[in-house]
């Protein structure tokens, strides 16, 4: 069988690896991604039934195409999202060819590049970016055993409230997702626990920006990453045309707020005691941020309307004075735990040196110690905006401009020498 070669493949036709391929094919240089599933699969299957973006539609996109019957301050639906990664795949000619993964890679011996073994035979690469993302495996903390009368399922696994067995819910983590599901399990007339841990809480809109604006005025989206908060959860929604998540709200609303989950034994669920500690450090992230946000008003002088009402903070709620420290979910009637404990990576199809002990890629924004390996789509892969749709067409900027570089190296031989053999190329 002919082995198929090609300059540089992109593995992943997500967000990333679109991203990558307009840069790509910018720079001139041969390319083929590959993707096992649909473009943006994750968008539509990855995902529960009522989710939208995180973000406004004028900011959450790439620079080259708006979203189409959407306002500009409206939050894409996820089919919106992935039809749109559809549409800009269409737009720039991306070679992209679904239907195949990508089951191994290994490098070539005694010579440039990598052997791709694929569902559909063998591709031999000079260079290889694997644009998976973030969202490669879900984690289940190993807390709850499998229990009768009990079903456990990852936040990735979550559709929509019809698809639970009757009964009350405990949601374990309070970021987006978690968030997002409590709310409307909760609006579905679900009685909800949420377990809420340390997290950052930011407002929505504020003055009449949103969040995402004034994480941009002020320089946030470039912040690097502060050692040992790469993980920080962060509460923040573009559900319901986009509000400010308030645990207190949720808790006069009905639903019962919990501290850390810590374990399960003799039937008994435990809570940490840090509930008041975690919803009061939430309040103090989102005053920092309307505290910087009036400091940058004032000193450049703009005419944006002052919001004392945003400052303003309810009382603590009866779970959050007298909070909940153990728990029988037979008693309390939860029939159903969501894990929305975020993902691991899993590059356990990636046999080269790219990796640190536990598994992590080692590399400077997204480039690896590996040469002719390269990473896309990782949070804080550059800055804080990477893991972010605008955010990762930049960093994908930065890879391909790195990889022409090297061809350039490569290609280059001093005068009165012979070039080196062309690899034979395919895609576009």
């Amino acid at each position: 069988m002919t082995t198929e070669k090609i300059d540089t493949l992109v593995v992943g036709a997500g967000q990333a690896g679109v991203a990558m391929s307009e840069h790509l094919s910018r720079n001139g240089i041969p390319h083929l991604v590959l993707e096992r599933d649909r473009i943006a699969e994750r968008w539509r299957s990855g995902r529960w039934d009522s989710l939208v973006a995180n973000g406004p539609a004028w900011h959450d996109r790439f620079p080259g195409l708006e979203f189409s019957d959407l306002a500009p301050d409206g939050f894409a639906p996820k089919e919106a999202v992935a039809d749109y990664f559809v549409a800009y795949a269409e737009k720039i000619a991306a070679p992209i060819r679904c239907g195949v993964e990508v089951t191994k890679v290994e490098r070539l011996a005694g010579r440039p590049g990598f052997r791709v073994e694929t569902s559909q035979g063998v591709i031999e690469a000079r260079s290889l970016v694997a644009a998976t993302g973030p969202f490669q495996r879900p984690v289940i903390p190993p807390v709850v055993p499998e229990t009768p009368g009990l079903t456990q399922i990852h936040s990735y696994g979550y559709r929509n409230p019809g698809q639970l067995p009757e009964g009350a819910v405990l949601v374990v983590g309070a970021g987006s997702s978690g968030t997002q599901i409590a709310d409307e399990l909760m609006r579905s007339g679900r009685k909800v626990y949420l377990s809420v841990g340390p997290h950052d809480r930011p407002p929505r809109a504020y003055r009449g920006q949103d969040f995402c604006w004034w994480l941009g005025v002020l320089g946030k989206w470039d912040a690097q990453v502060t050692p040992g908060r790469e993980h920080v959860t962060i509460a923040v929604s573009g559900a319901y045309g986009g509000q400010t998540v308030d645990f207190r709200r949720l808790a006069g609303q009905g639903m019962t707020l919990v501290g850390l989950t810590k374990s399960f034994r003799d039937g008994i669920l435990t809570f940490a005691p840090d509930l008041a500690v975690n919803i009061a450090n939430g309040d103090t992230n989102y005053l920092s941020v309307l505290d910087e946000a009036d400091a940058y008003v004032a000193r450049n002088g703009l005419d944006l309307p002052e919001e004392p009402q945003a400052r303003a903070i309810g009382p603590d709620p009866a779970c959050v004075t007298d909070p909940i420290l153990e728990l029988d979910p037979a008693k309390a009637g939860i029939t159903t735990i969501i894990w929305a404990t975020g993902f691991a990576l899993d590059y356990g199809w990636l046999q080269v040196d790219a990796f640190d002990d536990k598994g992590r890629p080692r590399h400077q924004r997204g480039v690896s110690t590996e040469p002719g390996i390269y990473f896309l789509g990782l949070p804080w892969q550059s800055r804080r905006g990477s893991s972010f749709i605008w955010g990762v067409w930049h960093d994908a900027s930065f890879v391909a401009d790195h990889i022409a570089t090297q061809r350039k190296y490569l290609s280059y031989r001093p005068s009165g020498t012979a070039p080196a053999e062309p690899v034979a190329r395919t895609g576009t």
